[in-house]
């Protein structure tokens, strides 16, 4: 299977729109539209409706997305392996969630190459659903997320509590002012969402929803309004004044999971960096 063909047929499910993948993959929209006809001739199938600029997967396209993801995520893990310098000894692949990658995991990042120089890494950013699909393939070694997949023989371990504060730009707000008054929603999870949900009634829309949490703190910085960030992330602009804990409102806390396939010929490697992770006592 030519990987480019699997390459294009992701972006063009991604976008939907047969130009803007060309634009993104610097190809011509005949080349993409080329590539798709090769690809479906080769599966036999019809990947994509086409009505006029109303682009659509198909159910075998559907069928085809995780699959695509595997095996490009394995033909990069397989090139990143041939590739190993001699000082490179030892090679993993984990992913995190943005939010995560932002607000915890960077600092163990360091912590790692600190301890573990011969160590090739590779680090993405990918939806639970991906890091699922992904560690099920075997195609990832680690996945570190906020809300653990349930699913056998997937192995899940609490690193990390992550403390979640109402921060507003603001002084002086209770939570009610606070809820009220360009509110930003952060996306953390669905465990997030359900306290959330417990904690605070309010119908005042938020000014801003986001799976983001670099977009939810520019937005604050730059335009005002209140968001729950994490505590570890407000310290600087506290000091600073810039940002100010909404003082009557509770803190939510979310644990971050390790999860793996345990028992590979990698677990040892596995658990070292998974504490590397976790941060100090």
């Amino acid at each position: 299977m030519d990987t480019e063909l699997l390459k294009t047929f992701l972006e063009v499910s991604r976008t939907r729109h047969f130009g803007k993948a060309a634009e993104h993959l610097y190809l011509t929209p005949s080349a993409v539209s080329f590539r798709i006809r090769q690809l479906e001739g080769q599966l036999g199938v019809t990947l994509f409706t086409r009505l006029r600029n109303n682009i659509q997967l198909t159910s075998s396209g559907e069928a085809l997305v995780p699959h695509a993801e595997s095996m490009l995520l394995a033909w990069a893990r397989a090139q990143h392996e041939v590739a190993l310098s001699e000082q490179q000894t030892q090679q993993l692949a984990v992913a995190g969630t943005a939010n995560l990658w932002d607000a915890y995991l960077q600092e163990g990042l360091h912590r790692l190459y600190g301890e573990l120089p011969a160590l090739s890494l590779r680090a993405d950013i990918r939806t639970p659903e991906q890091m699922t699909r992904a560690l099920l393939g075997r195609t990832l070694d680690v996945a570190f997320l906020t809300d653990p997949a349930r699913i056998e023989g997937v192995y899940h371990v609490a690193i990390h509590t992550m403390e979640l504060q109402l921060v507003s730009s603001y002084q002086h707000l209770d939570t009610a002012k606070a809820m009220a008054q360009d509110y930003i929603r952060i996306d953390w999870g669905t465990a997030f969402n359900t306290q959330h949900a417990k904690l605070f009634n309010t119908a005042t829309p938020p000014i801003l929803h986001t799976g983001s949490v670099r977009i939810a703190l520019e937005y604050l910085l730059h335009h005002g309004g209140s968001a729950f960030l994490p505590s570890s992330m407000i310290s600087h602009y506290q000091q600073q004044e810039q940002l100010f804990v909404v003082a009557d409102t509770p803190s939510i806390n979310r644990e971050v999971y390790a999860a793996y396939l345990p028992g590979g010929e990698r677990q040892e490697l596995i658990d070292r960096v998974v504490a590397l992770f976790a941060p100090p006592p």
